[in-house]
């Protein structure tokens, strides 16, 4: 079944990826419906069939596609409540949820336009004191929010404490954000069928303090233990909350998946020996 109805984001800061969101509009235009978020669309001029993000699913859009980073997948993926599929354009650097590179953009999108199919992943529901935040897609970061000041965790795994825990912060990642700031960290690279989240010390005071692999539907839970030190909680790299002692941040398995258009340019093995060479 033939896609009628695509939507369109990008960095704005970055003009490559602007032309080439411009490049992919002309091309496909008058094959397809485009709808563009609003500010994608007033920086190349464009003023008809603007959307946010967040609307388009209601709109009947079928996929997005994302030109830029890791960073611009992330961020639209976070505004939608229940995510559409995405297609990446990587305009960045280092690039694991983005797999089209700028010079195949064109052939990949004609091809998904003729149909596709897509992966989804698991997300990680967060909460601070009960107060729904936004999911994870790659990671939940607890870090100190005053530099040189380590903090004590306790963390607790379906109730059960794994640790009293005393470092500069604990990364909580899916196996998607196994290859972002938790392997930074030490932590494992994880295939992102594995349904499991990650624990990952952040330069623990203890040698004996490693990365845990728990099972993908357990309740995590991490609170503060020492008086009069904070710390920031940070999802994906966008969302930056304050955390003091006696708060609680749980962490289970989101409702709702992130969801990427599959495609024939790499696998996940060969995507990890070509980054990370």
């Amino acid at each position: 079944m033939t896609v009628s109805k695509i939507g369109i984001v990008s960095r704005f800061d970055q003009q490559d990826a602007l032309d080439m969101v411009r490049k992919v509009y002309d091309t496909f235009r008058s094959k397809v419906e485009i709808y563009l978020s609003p500010k994608t669309g007033d920086y190349l001029g464009i003023t008809n069939n603007l959307l946010p993000v967040e609307k388009m699913r209601e709109c009947g859009v079928e996929f997005i596609i994302s030109v830029g980073g890791d960073g611009t997948v992330l961020r639209n993926i976070s505004k939608m409540e229940d995510p559409l599929p995405i297609l990446g354009i990587n305009m960045g650097t280092l690039g694991f949820l983005v797999d089209v590179q700028p010079e195949d953009a064109i052939s990949a999108i004609e091809d998904v336009l003729k149909g596709f199919t897509y992966t989804e992943r698991s997300r990680l529901g967060v909460y601070l004191n009960g107060r729904v935040l936004p999911p994870a897609t790659n990671e939940v970061v607890l870090i100190t929010a005053r530099p040189a000041k380590i903090l004590t965790f306790r963390v607790s795994v379906d109730e059960s404490m794994i640790e009293e825990l005393r470092a500069d912060g604990v990364v909580f990642a899916t196996p998607t954000g196994s290859t972002a700031y938790a392997m930074s960290a030490g932590g494992p690279i994880v295939d992102p069928r594995v349904d499991a989240s990650l624990i990952v010390p952040l330069a623990p005071f203890k040698l004996s303090s490693r990365p845990w692999i728990v099972p993908g539907d357990s309740t995590l839970k991490v609170e503060i233990m020492v008086p009069e030190k904070e710390a920031a909680v940070v999802i994906d790299g966008q969302h930056s909350y304050n955390m003091k002692e006696n708060d609680v941040v749980t962490i289970t398995k989101a409702e709702k998946p992130a969801r990427f258009v599959s495609s024939s340019i790499n696998g996940f093995y060969e995507k990890v020996q070509s980054k990370l060479a």
